[in-house]
């Protein structure tokens, strides 16, 4: 196996034990949100690639899907994650601005964004550009961190002599709105994790 493969991948283990000391099981969280969206079908796009995690998870379920992210650098680990499980084949890589996308109108039945809201600086932009994309009878399904979750997030962070920067707009607030736009919504959560699951129709 490629050593860069290997090298990525003893990162990503410790990545997964770093956020197990605050109690945080990154793997087992993603799991969590593909089940709660459950059944999905017809076309998948993963909107924020990020480092893999959900793309992850979604490969080794079986599906076959587009993921996008603004970061070539973000992607490219993404990339690595997926190879050392031999699964990167399931995965149709695009770099985007998720506030204008180059896919078609409706082109996909299900789509996910998984711990990206809090970092967007124009989040009613993307989401109008996701639901642009959303095909009549699709499903959108955004996930983001409960507070205990940014806490999580901000002792991570500070750790690495960082800031974690969030937003003003939550998952509360896009509830709100896409309410207003006619979609149906189902929520979820865990201690960590918020999931909010929208359709125009029965979801």
């Amino acid at each position: 196996m490629n050593k860069k493969i290997i090298e990525n991948h003893k990162r990503y283990l410790e990545r997964v034990k770093l956020y197990q000391r605050f109690g945080y099981d990154l793997e087992k969280e993603r799991k969590n949100i593909l089940d709660e969206s459950l059944p999905i079908a017809g076309r998948i796009l993963e909107a924020g690639t990020g480092k893999g995690h959900f793309a992850l998870v979604l490969a080794k379920a079986g599906y076959q899907f587009i993921t996008f992210d603004i970061s070539e650098e973000e992607q490219h680990i993404a990339k690595l994650n997926l190879a050392y499980f031999n699964v990167e084949k399931s995965v149709e890589y695009h770099i985007e601005n998720g506030e204008h996308t180059s896919f078609g109108d409706n082109s996909f039945d299900t789509i996910f964004s998984v711990n990206v809201l809090h970092h967007l600086r124009n989040p009613y932009q993307v989401i109008n550009e996701l639901i642009r994309l959303l095909a009549p009878k699709g499903k959108l399904v955004l996930a983001d961190f409960t507070q205990k979750g940014f806490e999580v997030m901000d002792s991570i962070h500070s750790l690495e002599g960082n800031k974690h920067e969030v937003g003003k707009v939550g998952l509360k607030d896009m509830e709100e709105y896409l309410t207003k736009k006619g979609f149906s919504v189902k929520k979820a959560n865990s201690v960590y994790q918020y999931v909010l699951i929208a359709g125009r129709g029965s979801i």
